[in-house]
């Protein structure tokens, strides 16, 4: 029997929403909803993974498309797998490489925004990434040298670095595109869902030896509620393990996407929210039936000076910290907050030491870790609207 389940252990109602769970892998329980940090290329940047469990991270997820650039996903396979080569042992997932598709071709040297005004698509004659119905020929962004990734090719990666949980292959779309191309991908996506499904699994009945890896099927549609339901009803009725919900999403109805998508889809599959960790799209999307999220924003901000704090965030580059000798949050009980000052670390930023990020990037991957476990115990003690009350309130300065 596969070593991989979902099990619902609280729900405030309906099942298929706002509801607590376990999901169960080779490499360890993860208890649910949860906040799966990103270590791109089998590292958390600037933290190391007795950090991350002394933060209590119960996964954390790398990138598909950098560990095939460097160092090969055949080096990852010899060394027994992503767990024992980056000496983590906990459970952990990698994508498919499908957003570089977006990355590297119509969002190359853009910001993918999540505010459809303020979509825009690079030119042709500028990409790095083409598209076509079998699969998506690239430019390697180390070196200029030529790539194509098919679903086969995409699973053949992932199957080698041996992730608890992958996600099939799938055309990642901008808001600036049409409604006729969003049908366009999302026609492609599922072709390639079925190749991914049947790829994947021949490669699991060839290699029986392995710890079972669970695949999720990715949905796409951006912000066309239609196109949403037809994705989740399409993936739904496939041998998927769980599903990840990606893509196009407009920040105002995220929610409104995320509850299309878990309205349709199986009650006893796992949903994953992809490249999302913002404390209103993670509370929005708990209570629309998320039960794990990934992104890169805690580290990638704490680099740049950003400070995640109950009373919301603040730059600890600006000069008016220079001389401030309290923690990097009042009562935090991280590691960071115990030890150093927002006067010690400014000064770090000042100095361009790397201790900075360091230490930044685990008082706010700590922050967002622990803002979901607050969600989860209130959960099961049916007090979620009162968590989340008391903090909008602080968070976002409202009486929300």
């Amino acid at each position: 029997m596969p070593s991989f389940s979902y099990t619902i252990t609280a729900a405030t109602g309906d099942p298929r929403f706002l509801r607590a769970g376990i999901i169960r892998t080779p490499h360890g329980d993860i208890e649910t909803p949860t906040f799966v940090p990103v270590g791109t290329k089998a590292a958390m940047k600037a933290l190391t993974v007795d950090m991350m469990r002394d933060l209590r991270a119960q996964a954390i997820l790398a990138n598909a498309y950098h560990l095939y650039i460097q160092p090969g996903h055949k080096l990852v396979e010899k060394a027994g797998g992503l767990s024992e080569f980056m000496a983590w042992h906990g459970p952990t997932f990698t994508d498919s490489g499908g957003f570089q598709v977006l990355s590297l071709g119509s969002g190359y040297k853009k910001v993918v925004s999540m505010v459809s005004d303020e979509a825009v698509i690079a030119e042709k004659s500028t990409r790095r990434a083409f598209v076509d119905d079998d699969g998506v020929n690239f430019k390697s962004h180390r070196d200029g040298t030529m790539h194509r990734f098919t679903p086969e090719v995409s699973m053949e990666i992932q199957h080698a670095l041996g992730a608890d949980i992958c996600f099939a292959f799938d055309e990642l779309t901008s808001l600036a595109d049409t409604p006729d191309y969003h049908y366009e991908a999302l026609e492609r996506t599922h072709r390639w869902a079925v190749r991914s499904l049947r790829h994947f699994r021949k490669l699991q009945s060839q290699n029986p030896a392995k710890p079972y890896q669970a695949l999720f099927g990715v949905m796409q549609g951006a912000n066309i509620e239609s196109l949403r339901r037809k994705t989740a009803k399409y993936l739904g009725g496939m041998e998927f393990d769980g599903f990840g919900i990606g893509g196009a999403i407009e920040k105002r109805l995220l929610g409104d996407i995320v509850r299309w998508t878990t309205e349709e889809l199986p009650i006893d599959k796992p949903k994953h929210l992809l490249g999302i960790s913002a404390p209103n799209d993670i509370f929005e999307g708990v209570e629309a039936g998320i039960d794990t999220f990934d992104c890169v924003a805690p580290t990638r901000e704490a680099r740049n000076g950003a400070i995640y704090t109950g009373d919301g965030r603040y730059n600890l580059k600006n000069i008016c910290y220079r001389e401030d000798f309290t923690p990097l949050e009042q009562g935090c009980q991280c590691l960071v907050c115990q030890t150093y000052t927002k006067a010690y670390v400014h000064h770090l930023f000042r100095s361009k030491e790397i201790l900075a990020a360091t230490l930044t990037s685990y008082h706010n991957e700590y922050f967002t870790l622990r803002l979901v476990d607050g969600i989860r115990e209130a959960i099961k003690a049916n007090t979620f609207e009162a968590y989340k009350k008391d903090f909008y309130k602080r968070f976002y300065r409202s009486s929300a």
